[in-house]
């Protein structure tokens, strides 16, 4: 059965000018369950994670500092919307979704969150909406419990992967590979272990072919016996943050390798959605619930 962490908190408001991106959180498990894609059974609610999971990844002083609502100005100012309790629980709880998601990912091949993929969470700041990183949360948890002991990152999301890519700089126990735009935030790349930035206007045969390309190679040289998938659908043309073009099809079948590469090497894959940020709501449930199709009818 597909696993998929969900809680309530995921749609926890934003103030006024941030809500709209919120609404997919709302949206996408309505959707999935309409459509018969899902069951309520395949959701699980995830909990708040012991915080020696986090501080496994981020520095004790901005852990707490983020608990206590004491992150210091300029600091909070990067992670973009005002702090409150709320939101911290709801990123903490997001980070648990994505280790829980690993542990059914194991047993079942794949699993799915449906918020996470908050790569722009350094190891001491926030940035960009992001203040924990689940999936790299994830990975050191997988890691310090001996379920896995070589880790591909496969971020797909239309920015690069800064604050993944700082968090494993010094650890060849994870590999980090990112597919961006290159004109995208973040305007300074951080170095990940395979950066291809792609041109402003790159469409879905451009992307796609290199994709296809690079993808499997990777696995047969990086070995991974997990693999970590960002699949924003901030890649498509209509998308208000993205310099990329890809069709919804398109971006689709992104998906589609991703996953039927992993399914045919017999890698265990936990998804988080990542960003998505297209003028009409529809557009990016559409885009999200193809992920969870292709996911359904490859695996179960």
């Amino acid at each position: 059965m597909l696993k998929i962490a969900y809680h309530p908190i995921y749609k926890h408001p934003l103030p006024e000018g941030h809500r709209f991106p919120m609404l997919k959180y709302e949206l996408l498990p309505k959707q999935l369950i309409h459509e018969g894609t899902c069951m309520p059974s395949n959701f699980f609610r995830p909990e708040i994670p012991n915080d020696k999971f986090i501080l496994a990844v981020h520095e004790p002083e901005y852990f707490y500092n983020l608990l206590n609502l004491e992150v210091p100005p300029k600091k909070a100012r990067k992670i973009g919307f005002p702090l409150s309790s709320a939101l911290i629980e709801r990123e903490r709880i997001i980070a648990d979704g994505t280790i829980k998601g690993c542990t059914f990912a194991l047993e079942h091949g794949i699993a799915m969150n449906i918020a996470g993929g908050t790569h722009h969470a350094y190891s001491d700041h926030g940035e960009a909406f992001c203040m924990l990183n689940d999936q790299a949360i994830a990975a050191r948890y997988l890691l310090a419990h001996n379920l896995a002991k070589k880790i591909l990152i496969v971020d797909l999301d239309v920015h690069q992967g800064n604050g993944t890519a700082e968090i494993f700089q010094n650890d060849t126990s994870v590999f980090t590979f990112s597919m961006h735009g290159a004109s995208n935030y973040p305007f300074k790349k951080e170095k990940s272990d395979l950066d291809i930035a792609l041109p402003k206007g790159t469409g879905d045969d451009e992307y796609l072919t290199i994709l296809q390309r690079t993808l499997p190679q990777l696995i047969n040289e990086v070995k991974p016996d997990f693999l970590f998938y960002l699949c924003g659908v901030d890649v498509i043309g209509s998308d208000k943050l993205g310099t990329l073009a890809l069709t919804v099809a398109g971006c689709k079948k992104r998906d589609q390798i991703v996953l039927e590469t992993c399914h045919g090497h017999g890698l265990p894959v936990q998804c988080s959605m990542g960003g998505g940020y297209s003028p009409e709501i529809k557009t990016i449930v559409d885009a999200h619930a193809n992920t969870f199709r292709i996911a359904n009818e490859l695996y179960f």
